[in-house]
Formats: structure tokens, sequence, C-alpha cells
């Protein structure tokens, strides 16, 4: 999609004539456990809209006897207003009482990610305490409402949850911890090597770059094994790049000679591990 097409969508569902209670009611018949490209764009197009009539109708979703609707509300407050955010005192309050009161799995995970499209620190301590949550998505939603926040407890729990059973809220806590908060830790770098033993490529990636960008020697073993695997994902010369150290360059070169991706992201890990 050009910059241009992406703009006309813009501009599209800005302007979309359809009344609020049409787009409320399309995304509610659209919504399973995920929406589809219909009932998404409608929600979408509300949060282009934040209009006062907007809020108060969601509002009311998230109020309803009807999971599905308070999930709705929950999902249309966490981007009213984007790419800005419209009515974040209201939105946020609306929130965090859904957090404190629900008991439904789905809307909890709603709730989790809206309050981390809002970012306001007053979610870290009452979504922490879903951390144990036997539903995963509900712990996966927590994860996401934690992402950035360098709170010694957001912390601790992405820690925790970085050791999740469910694959999705494993990724997404190690990814959280490696990539997207500044701060370092024992404790970080170690849930961060613990996961350079996971199954899964993805995870193993998110840790290496998580180390690599915290300059721990510790990951160039494993980060020349993943290198030399038979499947390189781009996380794993992302963390060459970052941990930059002349003894990955011959393992690179030898990943050149296949690699079917992205050559200037090797080319750049090549470059900077010869210039050390």
């Amino acid at each position: 999609m050009t910059q241009q097409t992406q703009s006309d969508r813009e501009l599209a569902r800005r302007n979309d004539p359809r009344p609020t209670e049409v787009l409320i009611q399309l995304a509610l018949d659209h919504k399973a456990d995920d929406y589809d490209d219909v009932g998404w764009n409608a929600v979408v197009v509300l949060h282009y809209r934040a209009t006062r009539e907007v809020l108060e109708s969601t509002l009311k979703l998230c109020k309803s006897h009807i999971a599905k609707e308070r999930a709705l509300g929950a999902d249309i407050l966490g981007q009213l207003g984007a790419p800005e955010r419209a009515f974040p005192e209201e939105s946020v309050a609306a929130l965090l009482d859904m957090l404190k009161e629900d008991r439904d799995p789905d809307v909890l995970h709603s709730v989790g990610v809206a309050l981390g499209h809002q970012r306001d620190p007053r979610a870290i301590e009452p979504l922490c305490k879903l951390k144990n949550h036997p539903d995963d998505r509900v712990r996966f939603g927590v994860v996401i409402g934690l992402l950035t926040y360098e709170n010694s407890l957001a912390v601790e729990t992405l820690i925790e949850l970085s050791r999740d059973q469910d694959l999705d809220v494993r990724n997404w806590a190690t990814f959280g911890l490696g990539t997207q908060i500044s701060v370092d830790s024992p404790d970080i770098r170690q849930a961060l090597l613990d996961r350079l033993g996971d199954q899964d490529p993805e995870v193993r990636g998110e840790a290496l770059v998580g180390l690599a960008k915290r300059k721990d020697q510790r990951v160039l073993k494993p980060l020349i094994d993943e290198l030399g695997s038979e499947k390189v994902l781009d996380l794993a010369v992302e963390a060459a790049v970052e941990l930059a150290n002349p003894e990955l360059e011959p393992v690179l070169l030898e990943l050149a000679k296949w690699w079917p991706k992205d050559s200037r992201l090797l080319q750049q890990a090549i470059d900077i591990c010869a210039r050390k």
C-alpha cells in the first residue's frame, strides 16, 4: 500500500457518512474472537470520528450486560481520537472501572489492550493483579497494557510473563523486556537469557536483540548458533547489528550466501561487525 493510498483510506474513514449506531452494529455483527476487515474498519471510523456522541454511545456499550458489547466499548475507547487521544480522562476512567469489575475474559483482554494504547500509569497496578489469570487472552492483554512502562512492578510482571506457557504472552513479554524499555538490571538480563533456550525462534530472537542492545557478551555464542541455523529470522541479524562483535563476521558472511531476506539489513550487520 502506497502512502497516498493510506492517506486516501484515512480521509475516507474520517468522512464516512454512516451514523454512529450503524457503525456500532456493524462492528458487533462482525466481531467473533476478533473482527474481520469490515468490522474493524467500522471501529476505526469511530476512532477517527471521536465526537461526544461516539463517546456517550461507547460508554453505554461499556455498561452493557452483553460481554461482546462491553468488549467493543473497550476496543473503541482504546484509540478514540486516533492518532491523538480524545476524551482521555473519561476513557481511562471507564476502562479502569471495567478492569476492576468485569469478569469476562474477552472483555478483560480488550480492556488490557485498550489501556496499552492509552498509556496511563494508573493502569499498571490493576493490570498486574491479573498476571495469573487462567485465560491466556487476559494475560496477553496484561502484557500489551504494560508495554513501555519502566515502573518496577510492570517490569517484574513482564519478567514473570516472559515464562508464560502461552506463546503469544511469552513472546510479547520478551519483546517488552528486550526492546521496549531502556532500563537494565540483572533480573531483566536473566529473564532474556532464559528465553534463549525457548523452542520458538521468534521468542529467542526477541531475547537475542534485548541482550545485544545491552551489550551482554553472553549472547555471543547463542547468536552465532542462531545465525548458523537452517532458519534465520530478521531478529537474529538485528541482534548482530546491536552487538557489533567482530566474531560474528564469518557466520554473517556465510549467511549472505543463501539468506533470502532483506539484504540491506544483513549487509549492515556485516559492515558494522567488520569495522570493529
